[in-house]
């Protein structure tokens, strides 16, 4: 595919994958994600040619413009859709499959400064929430979600959700729906949950006499913890 229609095609993504488009006028305004591909596709091809400077120096162009650095070596595929877009960084050795989405404040990073690939890697239908650093040379695999400000430093399998720093797998799902957010679940609150269950059991479990010892310590603690809430004001 030539770069024109590559371009062509960034356009037409838009307005599939964001409803707050109302016309095509405001695409020239308002979709920094957009016109960093159009430029990261001009450099990218150059780049390729074995130029060097000439790239770079319209990648800085389009970081000036757009608030996004992509290095013009990454590698993007095709319906990839950089939505609001400001602050997302795409480092050297990235690749990018088809129809993936990323969000505002992403970071796709190395943790070395060792040549080679040292970037991650997302497959086909990858979707990156806002504020997520996927670090290191890791796969994303495809139709695999990443929750808003989570730190993937670990291969996530397809057709997985990863939540946390460092993220964790928290279930496979079949559900593609893009813009599911809204139903990751909160891992820590479920581990606080889990773990205060399993005290009460504990405590339960334990003879009479010791109890009474127990509810003693208990007030102690909650003494120290009120006294830490009051300094806090």
């Amino acid at each position: 595919m030539n770069i024109f229609s590559l371009i062509k095609e960034d356009f037409t993504n838009v307005k599939k994958n964001d409803p707050a488009l109302h016309s095509t006028f405001e695409l020239f305004f308002n979709y920094p994600g957009l016109w960093a591909l159009f430029f990261h596709r001009i450099a990218h091809k150059l780049y390729k040619l074995g130029l060097r400077f000439l790239p770079r120096f319209i990648s800085a162009i389009g970081q000036f413009l757009t608030v996004i650095d992509i290095h013009p070596a990454a590698q993007i595929g095709r319906r990839v859709f950089i939505d609001h877009g400001v602050g997302v960084v795409i480092g050297e050795t990235v690749i990018i499959g088809n129809d993936v989405i990323i969000y505002q404040q992403v970071t796709l990073g190395g943790v070395s400064t060792s040549k080679g690939k040292r970037h991650p890697t997302l497959e086909d239908n990858v979707v990156i929430g806002a504020g997520a650093k996927i670090l290191g040379n890791i796969i994303i695999g495809q139709n695999s979600k990443v929750g808003a400000n989570s730190v993937v430093v670990k291969n996530v399998p397809p057709d997985c959700t990863a939540v946390g720093i460092p993220a964790r797998v928290i279930h496979k799902s079949s559900d593609q729906t893009p813009l599911s957010h809204n139903k990751i679940p909160d891992i820590n609150k479920e581990i606080f949950k889990y773990l205060i269950k399993r005290i009460e059991l504990l405590e339960t479990a334990l003879p009479k006499d010791k109890q009474a010892c127990l509810k003693e310590k208990d007030d102690a603690l909650e003494e120290v913890y009120n006294r830490f809430l009051d300094s806090m004001d």
